[in-house]
């Protein structure tokens, strides 16, 4: 059976935190200088840009797969109380297994 995006995500985010890590610094550096929205993607063009960030996906040829970007919103919100609202986020839709 193919993985569903948030079962790929999560092995990703648990073979790379360090992205986790990066994305709450920057997210919090931007909060510090008083913004209160931040967009997830954002945050990720600046990774790759700026970081070239080392990442392990076996499920993505990308170092930084863009379907991750609802995952880690959520969970940055979810993990980081004083980060919780900073994101926009919008219903997922979850893809059926075998479809």
């Amino acid at each position: 059976m193919d993985k569903t995006t948030e079962e790929k995500f999560q092995e990703f985010h648990q073979s790379n935190p360090h992205v986790y890590n990066r994305m709450v610094e920057l997210t919090r550096s931007l909060v510090d200088k008083g913004h209160r929205k931040v967009g997830i993607s954002m945050i990720f063009e600046v990774l790759r840009w700026q970081h070239l960030l080392e990442t392990d996906d076996p499920n993505s040829k990308y170092k930084l797969c863009n379907n991750y970007k609802p995952y880690y919103s959520r969970l940055i919100m979810a993990q980081e109380p004083e980060l919780d609202g900073v994101f926009d986020t919008k219903k997922l839709f979850k893809r059926r297994r075998g479809l």
